[in-house]
């Protein structure tokens, strides 16, 4: 109700505003052109993400001053702590970065935001950057035009910063303009009355717009026109400071429950800061006093004033937050708990806020097609009737087989509808809506992971076919069919175990590909001696016909089984770019060189027991 009065009520306020004052509106266009400035700022800084800030997120993640700072240096080149905040609950939704790297990331970007409050007080208002504007917005435009990506983006960069400087330059003057009709500071108010009820409408502005950027800049052309009183406009950047907790909240709302924890974190580090500067803010203007004489800058300079008041308040937020981050963490994951669905196949990554950048929307597709994996690996156990944990343990395969001597009753049909069916089917939903704005390489990284799941799904298949042979010969009276489906068994049980090693232990991409060439190099090899052992069975009257016959299409659906698995794990659990992968990819030995292998090793087998 309240959202659906918002909109209207903010039109009847401004058109009042653009009726009693002409030099209102120069001041509402002026706000206009800077968010839409910023707007398409954010739009350029997307356009060069291409994998970039997923590489810088991975590296600058893994501790929280690393984090903190990748937070600090991305919003000061970005000037926008909004598409920081952004990015950082997208990737976390897709689950790039843990929690508390972006918690990390969130409070070096509050500290980032300084820097454009710096660079309007000490360069906006002393320098006529309209002038600057007129040539930005020129090139930008045309840039904006052009076909490739990275044009368009350096179009957009350009075009933002013309409309910020241009933004500037017309609240600015709509300021100069409006107090020889209206004298603002008439309606100041003083003491904590005033610290309140500023901070209160600082908070409110900054909701409206979406951008403590914007409210900043408002106040600060505010105070340079001495529209506001310099104690007014400290409580304004309080309430702004505050207000901008409502992008990560907006933002998270169709994000996972990462980045609702993410969002209140957002909201109590400002909190906190906000209230403590409210508290102490008379021992703050002493200290901001003493500062700026410090570092030579003028007593009734207040708009640089404010700007070292800015810094100094989330300076010392970050101060006090810092240390309390893992408790933070801890409380916001005990408080904020994972929807139950009730179902395995419930998607854990695939979300809107995933999808708001490529890099994010690959990830979650991987680390939702990972989860295929992990639900569908129970599966392939149950179907030989092993426990996955007892494959993924560090007990010796032979043990694990030999105490496996029961028959697991497993409906596979049941457990592929149950786990895996549908969370397939939200995968390729998921990646087909989201194509729009991928590269070439993107888009084929998507069909590729897409591709995995398919294969995840068919290893499913074939176990199936496997299954009621495999359950019926492993625990036969015969022991020497009894013998060859155990066998079977640890082929495949050995798959499963050698790619959750892989996976497990991070390795990289080369050592990835010899592994798993490894794997089915070794089916390649078993396949090979079975044909022989299965002639030497059948003419000693050994098996019986039909035993022989289940066993080869069993063998063949094993093969089918560790070939899928394979594929698809050079497809998950590689880490590289995909100009990496397809080189590295190259390598790894096709169906013709398996069997050229295996024929070497088969004749240096049999002219070793020649010459013994």
């Amino acid at each position: 109700m309240l959202r659906k009065l918002l909109l209207p009520t903010i039109f009847l306020v401004l058109g009042y505003g653009f009726w009693v004052s002409p030099d209102f509106k120069e001041i509402a266009a002026g706000v206009a052109v800077f968010l839409f400035g910023m707007l398409s700022l954010e739009e350029g800084f997307k356009a060069f993400t291409g994998g970039l800030l997923e590489k810088l997120l991975k590296k600058t993640t893994d501790t929280i001053w690393k984090s903190l700072s990748f937070g600090v240096v991305s919003t000061t080149l970005m000037q926008s702590s909004s598409l920081v905040s952004v990015i950082t609950i997208s990737f976390l939704s897709a689950g790039l970065i843990s929690l508390t790297a972006g918690v990390g990331i969130i409070f070096g970007a509050n500290l980032g935001t300084t820097t454009g409050a710096w660079l309007v007080a000490g360069l906006g208002l002393k320098v006529k950057i309209s002038a600057y504007a007129m040539p930005m917005l020129v090139f930008g435009i045309l840039l904006i035009f052009q076909k490739s990506k990275e044009l368009k983006g350096m179009g957009y960069v350009l075009a933002g910063l013309g409309f910020l400087f241009l933004g500037i330059h017309y609240m600015k003057e709509g300021f100069e303009a409006f107090k020889d009709t209206i004298d603002l500071t008439a309606y100041a108010v003083e003491g904590y009355a005033g610290v309140f009820l500023f901070t209160l409408i600082g908070l409110f502005a900054t909701v409206v717009m979406q951008s403590s950027h914007a409210t900043l800049v408002l106040i600060i052309t505010a105070l340079s026109a001495q529209q506001i009183t310099y104690e007014n406009a400290l409580a304004l950047a309080i309430g702004a400071n505050i207000g901008t907790t409502i992008t990560a909240i907006i933002g998270s709302l169709s994000a996972n429950v990462e980045g609702r924890r993410l969002a209140v974190a957002h909201l109590i580090f400002n909190a906190v800061t906000g209230f403590v500067a409210i508290l102490f803010i008379y021992q703050l203007t002493g200290l901001v006093d003493a500062a700026s004489a410090l570092v030579g800058i003028a007593a009734d300079n207040y708009t640089l004033k404010l700007a070292v008041f800015h810094t100094i308040f989330n300076t010392i937020g970050v101060v006090l937050m810092l240390p309390v981050i893992p408790a933070m963490v801890r409380f916001l994951e005990r408080a904020l708990k994972a929807a139950e669905t009730g179902r395995r196949s419930a998607p854990k990554y695939l979300n809107e806020a995933a999808s708001d950048l490529p890099e994010a929307t690959l990830a979650a597709v991987r680390q939702e097609t990972l989860h295929l994996y992990d639900n569908a690996a129970a599966i392939i156990a149950g179907g030989l009737s092993l426990k996955l944990d007892e494959i993924h343990s560090d007990k010796p395969l032979e043990e694990v087989i030999f105490k496996a001597r029961t028959v697991i009753p497993t409906n596979i049909d049941q457990e592929y509808a149950e786990s895996v069916k549908s969370l397939y089917a939200d995968i390729v939903d998921f990646s087909s809506a989201y194509q729009g704005e991928m590269s070439a390489d993107q888009v084929e990284e998507l069909f590729r992971l897409r591709a995995a799941g398919r294969d995840i799904v068919e290893a499913i298949k074939d176990t199936k076919h496997l299954q009621k042979n495999l359950s019926r010969y492993f625990v036969a009276d015969n022991p020497y069919i009894q013998h060859e489906y155990n066998t079977l068994r640890m082929r495949l049980a050995s798959v499963l175990r050698e790619l959750y090693k892989v996976r497990q232990e991070e390795k990289n991409d080369s050592v990835i590909i010899l592994s798993l060439d490894r794997l089915r190099l070794d089916m390649e090899e078993y396949d090979h001696n079975l044909n022989h052992s299965l002639s030497s069975l059948i003419r000693q009257k050994l098996i019986t016909g039909p035993m022989s016959v289940s066993l080869m299409n069993d063998s063949g659906y094993a093969s089918d089984v560790t070939r899928k698995l394979v594929m698809m794990g050079e497809v998950l659990f590689s880490n590289s770019d995909l100009k990496t992968k397809n080189i590295e990819q190259s390598l790894s030995l096709d169906d013709e060189e398996l069997t050229e292998v295996i024929q070497e090793q088969q004749a240096a087998k049999g002219e070793r027991s020649r010459a013994s």
